[in-house]
């Protein structure tokens, strides 16, 4: 039976087990309960703003949206939220989900760190951003009540989630520093990681191997 968290279904569906249990298995908790919270806050904020999405894309996108910061992508050369996205890809394929569902769940996973232009996109790559943006920084904390909250986090919980959520990101991205120029990583790896140095879109510029 589909259980319900603070009003928002959790799905059931053989496609949503298999990827529970997948994420479950590549995880650990902290991220586990982060990306199950990552759709349970995205859902409520979806039902909020009236959007039409689809729970089982949103489900599966929040469920892998950090799988990238684990231990066997830290060669990968990429950033870490493109790793994911292929997991989620790979995945959705091999359950025969159709392509354009694939491009969505991608898309979602892939822009989740860069501000701004998601939410513009579809409900589900809208809706993956905003559960990541309520549940590590708080934006639209009113939104959802304090009992959905507490409801959430009771099932979901987050234990000095701050401190290790900072912590799983210095940890994933450390190994490929040249992966978080331009985008929001690189703050960690300025606070985490001593004797980092930001990549300079301005320098980058003035530097290159253009005479003029």
């Amino acid at each position: 039976m589909t259980t319900d968290v603070a009003g928002v279904p959790v799905p059931d569906s053989k496609l949503a087990v298999q990827a529970t249990e997948l994420v479950r298995d590549c995880t650990d908790e902290l991220i586990f309960h982060h990306s199950n919270r990552v759709y349970l806050f995205g859902a409520l904020r979806g039902r909020n703003r009236d959007l039409d999405f689809d729970p089982e894309l949103l489900y599966v996108g929040a469920l892998f949206h950090d799988l990238g910061l684990s231990e066997r992508f830290h060669g990968s050369g990429r950033r870490f939220e493109v790793d994911s996205a292929d997991e989620a890809r790979s995945f959705l394929r091999s359950h025969g989900v159709d392509e354009d569902a694939v491009r969505r769940v991608w898309t979602a996973i892939a822009l989740h760190t860069t501000p701004g232009v998601p939410e513009y996109m579809e409900p589900e790559v809208a809706l993956v951003t905003a559960g990541v943006e309520y549940d590590v920084l708080g934006i639209g904390y009113a939104d959802i009540s304090a009992a959905q909250r507490a409801e959430i986090t009771a099932r979901h919980p987050r234990p000095d989630f701050k401190r290790r959520i900072l912590a799983a990101f210095a940890a994933g991205v450390s190994p490929k520093p040249e992966t978080t120029f331009g985008n929001v990583k690189a703050d960690v790896l300025a606070h985490f990681v001593p004797g980092f140095t930001r990549g300079d879109f301005v320098s980058t510029i003035l530097e290159s191997p253009w005479p003029e």
